[in-house]
């Protein structure tokens, strides 16, 4: 029988080590954290052959005392808490005792060490210390980490290539950079320079600097604020898209986390603004009180809990929401690209690309021009505005003016004469006043190939889609209706027999009065089979049996019943199949009304699928096209 004995300090360390010490790029994290809690204002980080040769540390920071370095390489030694209440009120990134002790026992690390007066070195084989001697008294830390994982050879295999793990050193830095505006990040790769902040705390100049300049221009500032929670960052506008959540970063009280819930709320935020399969590129940075989140749930810190996580979730959606209802979110034409597509690969790709191929003006040139990013927004979307602003009749040929006075004339005979205006536009025109901040007044030229409308006005030339555009006009006319739907059922000629599984069949028997309560009632037939006779009204034609069983799958997922999700799906159906199609010839007064009935919605940029509804092509970039202007 094997005797129960407690490990050796070196086993235990390599344990924790297998937790906290992944790859190079958990080296790094944590020691820059170390270097943030330890009040540092400026970070040099050196990697040779992706972390795998050497990393290289250092910091201005307030340095650890000389006579207690050899502590802070023991297991659990630390200065960030003290005792059980401490755990319950984490105000540091570090706080478990455990980066130093673990990375040591698997390298070779080397550390200096001042607090101004007296400097210390250390070096560090395994765990086990095998040098100490006096070094610089300058104040701050650097260390140096060889011959990493040297005693694990299965950890060594574990490793990618000098690429891959340069990129997720890449993307820690940047996210540090990104969470810490007011610190100075320097980092190189080899040689070269990947990552350089200034440290001016403008979190835009961090954003140009780890996205590129075009990106930046693009990004706008969002803000919240509850009793709880204070949220701020910045959001990209909807025409800037990614292929994955990887590009929305999420930091409480400066830690970076990852968290589906919150992420789900950023993506609320751009509801029926993205189109599927895409996804938001954002910096929020939430600020809380520290009792309100348990951080000491993985090694790694990079997953919590929260408190109150709904309530967090609507402030972010709610801010997000809120700075596009004041944005005008009008797409432009295509622009040549200016700046090389490494720069804006490099933040958060595990496809690391080397910033070599950057040219370094492209970086220097940052910080002259990231301030006018804040202080006014881009010409075309000024111009825009004081047009709406003023609802002054352009400049535009004769023919159109008289065109617009007979298309107001005429708005009672389209009710009878033309039947595809009056049930697919007149009816659904939200009873509200045109939003003088979003779309300027358009007069039409005319139709391509049946599906795309040519418009004009003094600001240039737009092409609609004009199936997205009445898809967005019905879509908020279907929101509306089904807000508030009738209490009333529709009873099926021939009712539906349904067959479910038995754990979803026992999960409909104990949320009978939850089903009643939104008008649904399933009646046994048999082995986990049910029957049903009538059905809400906003159901979807043809869809009630899908619609049924999204219901059951939300009371399995979530043990509740999210109207709210279920009618916007049917609001968003429903409008798309009541749209007009592509190849449908429209007279020139439909046209006209269709555009007057798309300025008055509430988001008259995108359909409820995200795709965008109207392009602007402004008069200087149809004449540089042309070459009239060089």
């Amino acid at each position: 029988m094997k005797v129960i004995r407690q490990l050796h300090d070196s086993l235990s360390n390599k344990i924790a080590a297998g937790e906290v010490v992944e790859r190079p790029a958990s080296i790094v994290k944590e020691l820059i954290e170390n270097a943030i809690d330890a009040g540092a204002t400026d970070i040099l980080i050196e990697i040779v052959e992706g972390g795998m040769e050497s990393i290289r540390i250092v910091d201005n920071g307030h340095g650890i005392p000389s006579d207690q370095v050899e502590t802070a390489f023991l297991r659990h030694a630390t200065s960030k808490i003290q005792n059980d209440r401490d755990l319950f009120s984490i105000r540091t990134l570090g706080f478990r005792g455990e980066a130093l002790p673990s990375i040591a026992s698997v390298s070779t690390l080397t550390v200096q060490t001042s607090t101004g007066t007296q400097g210390v070195e250390l070096t560090l084989h395994g765990g086990e210390v095998i040098q100490r001697q006096p070094s610089s008294a300058k104040k701050g830390t650097s260390i140096v980490i060889k011959d990493l994982f040297y005693n694990t050879p299965a950890r060594l295999k574990y490793l990618k290539t000098k690429l891959t793990e340069s990129g997720h050193v890449s993307d820690v830095v940047n996210r540090m950079a990104l969470a810490y505006p007011a610190i100075s990040f320097h980092y190189t790769s080899d040689g070269k320079t990947i990552l350089n902040t200034t440290g001016n705390d403008r979190l835009l100049q961090v954003v140009a600097e780890v996205y590129g300049r075009q990106t930046a221009s693009m990004m706008v500032p969002i803000e919240g604020k509850s009793l709880d929670y204070t949220v701020s960052g910045y959001v990209a506008k909807p025409e800037l898209t990614r292929a994955s959540r990887q590009y929305m970063s999420i930091f409480i009280n400066g830690r970076y986390i990852r968290n589906y819930k919150l992420a789900q709320a950023i993506q609320q935020g751009f509801h029926t603004l993205l189109p599927i399969g895409r996804y938001p590129l954002a910096i929020v940075k939430i600020e809380m009180d520290p009792t309100l989140i348990d951080v000491n749930v993985h090694p790694s810190k990079l997953e919590v809990r929260l408190s109150k996580e709904e309530a967090l979730g609507d402030v972010m959606t709610t801010a997000i929401k809120e700075v596009f209802s004041q944005e005008t979110l009008i797409p432009q034409s295509p622009k040549p690209v200016v700046e090389k597509q490494t720069s804006q690969q490099l933040a958060f790709s595990l496809r690391y690309q080397d910033r070599a191929e950057v040219p370094q003006e492209t970086h220097a040139a940052v910080h002259e021009e990231t301030d006018s990013y804040k202080e006014k927004p881009s010409s075309h979307v000024a111009s825009l505005r004081t047009t709406a602003k003023t609802e002054e009749p352009v400049a535009m040929p004769e023919q159109h003016f008289h065109q617009q006075k007979e298309g107001q004339a005429e708005k009672e005979q389209l009710l009878e004469a033309t039947p595809v205006v009056q049930s697919e536009v007149n009816q659904d025109v939200p009873e509200k006043t045109i939003n003088a901040s979003t779309i300027p007044p358009l007069y039409p030229v005319g139709q391509m190939h049946g599906t795309y409308i040519v418009a004009q006005n003094d600001k240039g030339m737009y092409l609609i889609d004009q199936h997205a555009a009445q898809e967005r006009i019905k879509y908020e006319y279907f929101r509306k209706k089904l807000s508030e739907p009738s209490p009333t059922l529709q009873d099926l000629l021939v009712p539906l027999t349904l067959e479910f599984t038995a754990r979803e069949a026992a999960m409909i028997q104990e949320s009978q009065e939850k089903l009643e309560a939104v008008g649904l009632s399933l009646e046994p037939f048999g082995h986990h089979t049910y029957v049903v006779r009538s059905h809400p009204t906003w159901f979807p034609k043809g869809e009630e049996e899908s619609s049924i069983r999204e219901i059951i799958d939300q009371l399995l997922g979530t043990k509740r019943i999210d109207l709210y999700r279920l009618r916007e799906e049917a609001a968003i159906l429903m409008s798309c199949k009541a749209a007009i199609k592509a190849n449908r010839h429209l007279r020139h007064d439909e046209i006209f009304e269709l555009l007057e009935t798309l300025r008055r919605c509430e988001e008259p940029y995108t359909c409820p699928h995200g795709r965008p509804i109207l392009i602007h092509f402004s008069t200087y970039e149809l004449e540089k096209m042309f070459k009239r202007v060089m």
